[in-house]
């Protein structure tokens, strides 16, 4: 029988029963089965995991550290299965399990997939999924269980619903051009200085143009939209193409900007300087193993500093 299977089977329901009961004659009589049938369950989740769920006393059983850490998952509506073999084995040292990920477009462009390039590299037998949605549905799939870390720019420090920011850094919005645009020479330049250009802009369900219409409103600075997309990739090649400026995050574009022969300059405004990116989790006190290393490693190459955003000789770009 296969290790998840048999998590979500009759096994762990006897299991949780004899945690409840102290003993295992106890939990027979509660699922109403002979004792030797309970003891077979736990003995055969002991042998497909390989660890020891119960210390045997006189006076009872007591669960062992992994039993434990079992248990706490169990307990848990919806808990899933692949997550507990995940935790158990990593009490084993075992380099193997599975990280969920979801993310607002901008980190799945460049920045998610070389980080977890890494990652892999050096925790061979991983697997990550990514799934890429609006912010608002990101958080909505961390609230939910249905990933295990999200993702997301944000410029509302709000307080979140059965969701914790785990890591919290600014991300300023930047001007992305060619490197021969007329403004690609400034060090940075302002919403005004945009004003004639044609510009290239994101949808109005992302936060950097939320941001950025409401601080055109706040200076009364009118621009010259004449292509919008949801999708980055879009608005970076029509910039290339039309020389057009469009905006982004440093972080979403950095090592796309030399391939695509373009340059990214910093905004100076205090509205667009307001955003943040958010590691979001949910708020239990223990996490699978794998995911919290996973988390520290996507927090420190959140935070390492980064290369210039400009081509050599040029101005240094602010950092995202």
């Amino acid at each position: 029988m296969a290790l998840s299977h048999r998590l979500q089977s009759t096994a762990l329901r006897y299991f949780l029963e004899v945690v409840r009961c102290g003993s295992i004659s106890e939990a027979a009589l509660r699922v109403n089965v002979a004792g030797s049938a309970v003891s077979r369950q736990i003995a055969g989740l002991e042998q497909a995991l390989g660890l020891a769920l119960f210390e045997r006393r006189p006076r009872g059983m007591t669960l062992s550290p992994a039993g434990e850490l079992l248990a706490e998952h169990a307990r848990k509506s919806g808990a899933d299965a692949e997550r507990i073999v995940a935790s158990m084995q990593a009490l084993q040292g075992l380099g193997s399990g599975h990280v969920r990920v979801a993310s607002s477009e901008g980190f799945a462009l460049q920045f998610l997939p070389t980080l977890i390039d890494e990652f892999l590299a050096r925790h061979r037998g991983v697997t990550v999924h990514l799934g890429v949605a609006a912010p608002a549905e990101v958080t909505q799939r961390v609230r939910q269980a249905a990933c295990d870390i999200g993702v997301v720019f944000s410029y509302s420090r709000v307080g979140y619903t059965d969701v914790k920011v785990a890591h919290r850094q600014p991300a300023p919005g930047m001007a992305v051009m060619r490197t021969g645009h007329p403004l690609a020479q400034h060090k940075q330049i302002t919403l005004a200085q945009l004003q004639g250009h044609p510009m290239a802009l994101p949808g109005t369900d992302t936060t950097l143009r939320q941001l950025f219409d409401i601080a055109c409103i706040k200076q009364r600075v009118s621009v010259d939209t004449v292509f919008t997309s949801n999708y980055v990739g879009a608005l970076l090649r029509f910039v290339r193409l039309r020389d057009a400026v469009t905006l982004a995050s440093e972080i979403s574009v950095l090592g796309l900007l030399a391939e695509e022969g373009l340059c990214a300059v910093p905004i100076r405004d205090r509205t667009l300087s307001g955003r943040d990116i958010e590691v979001q989790m949910r708020p239990e006190r223990a996490h699978p193993e794998l995911v919290r290393v996973f988390r520290d490693f996507l927090i420190a190459q959140l935070a390492a500093p980064r290369g210039s955003g400009r081509p050599a000789g040029r101005s240094r770009s602010a950092r995202g």
